[in-house]
């Protein structure tokens, strides 16, 4: 039995997901960069990322204080 027509048509008119696509990307790269500054700004934030960094060269090496 041969198929003359395939099983899933393609859509019609894709010309709005490029710029959604985009929208979502640009979206989730301004939530990053406020998550980084928030990090890099809040002196908590910053001995806590400290403290994390020191624990894992502690795990690892042996080394620390």
């Amino acid at each position: 039995m041969s198929l003359s027509r395939p099983l899933v048509r393609p859509a019609k008119d894709e010309r709005g997901m490029t710029t959604a696509e985009y929208a979502v990307g640009t979206v989730a790269t301004v939530t990053f960069a406020g998550v980084l500054l928030k990090i890099f700004t809040d002196p908590d934030l910053q001995d806590l990322l400290w403290n994390i960094i020191l624990w894992i060269i502690k795990l690892i090496t042996g080394f620390g204080g």
